[in-house]
């Protein structure tokens, strides 16, 4: 079970889906392009960092908003 927690600073990636309102091909496919990189964890379940996943997030809303 400990591997579906991350440490402090970090997302899992259902937390990231959940804060960015997107689905498991959407996330890969920020990480396939390079927007979000990975930050640890394992292949299989792996990390983000809260800010970058923020950043997006503010951007998205950001976009919306104009």
């Amino acid at each position: 079970m400990d591997d579906l927690l991350a440490p402090a600073g970090y997302l899992t990636a259902r937390d990231t889906q959940r804060a960015l309102g997107i689905t498991p091909g959407a996330l890969r496919n920020l990480v396939y392009r390079g927007r979000l990189a990975r930050s640890g964890g394992t292949a299989r379940h792996p990390w983000y960092a809260a800010k970058d996943v923020a950043a997006i997030a503010a951007n998205r809303a950001e976009r919306s908003a104009a």
